[in-house]
């Protein structure tokens, strides 16, 4: 049986941490939270479960948690990372789906998608997140082949000695962009499981510039095509194309 970590990032979560922690040690016995710098209760009540922590100083980013859990993960010779979020929109009863997968040894990446089956407890997501998930994933898609339904979720498996050949350094939101081209480019096989669609809190921010759509929209594409262009001599040739 393969060897799985499974890493939680946080910022500011007191309200969800405890009942997530609560719930994830029934399925994983080897979790790992990564404290993104958070300012409120987090720390204190990370300190009752029996969890390792990574806590950064100050606030370094989302795609940064999931680099130092990939780099924690090869360092302790994990075979597989699971990564989900603290604020319960991933369901923990979901991990068993990502174990199974998993097991079949056929993939690299097992990819959590929201909108690959439609769960009849699903929640309907702010117009402008689910509009700018539906745009990046298409446009993901054209350019690298895929097919992907949520190029966004961070409910994911990762097989560690395959992210190894990554070159990853985008701290922040648009992680996911340079993450899928650099998979394709290194020949990663990629699907899909379904995880329900919840949204407990519409209101949750970005933070800074990325709160506003347009402004977002355009990092993405920024960020994605600065890494198209990086890998360019490693893509298939079907992608270089598009």
């Amino acid at each position: 049986m393969s060897r799985t970590l499974l890493a939680i990032p946080v910022y500011n979560e007191e309200k969800y941490v405890e009942r997530v922690l609560g719930r994830v040690s029934q399925y994983l016995p080897n979790v790992l939270v990564l404290d993104d710098g958070s300012t409120d209760a987090t720390p204190s009540l990370l300190a009752k479960f029996p969890v390792e922590v990574i806590r950064h100083a100050n606030n370094r980013g989302y795609g940064r948690s999931l680099m130092d859990a990939f780099r924690w993960a090869a360092v302790d010779r994990f075979d597989w990372v699971i990564t989900m979020d603290c604020d319960e929109q991933h369901e923990p009863a979901s991990i068993p789906d990502f174990l199974s997968a998993i097991e079949r040894d056929d993939l690299d990446v097992v990819s959590g998608s929201r909108y690959l089956d439609v769960h009849p407890e699903n929640d309907a997501p702010p117009e402008e997140r689910r509009r700018i998930n539906g745009i990046i994933t298409e446009e993901l898609n054209a350019r690298l082949g895929l097919k992907l339904t949520d190029a966004f979720c961070g409910f994911k498996a990762y097989r560690v000695s395959a992210i190894e050949k990554l070159s990853l350094d985008v701290d922040g939101y648009a992680f996911p962009m340079q993450f899928w081209v650099q998979a394709v480019a290194a020949g990663l096989r990629i699907d899909e499981i379904p995880v329900r669609l919840i949204y407990n809190d519409a209101t949750r921010s970005f933070g800074g510039p990325l709160d506003d759509h347009t402004h977002r929209l355009t990092h993405y594409r920024d960020v994605l095509a600065r890494e198209l262009a990086r890998c360019s001599d490693r893509l298939p040739r079907r992608c270089s194309a598009c």
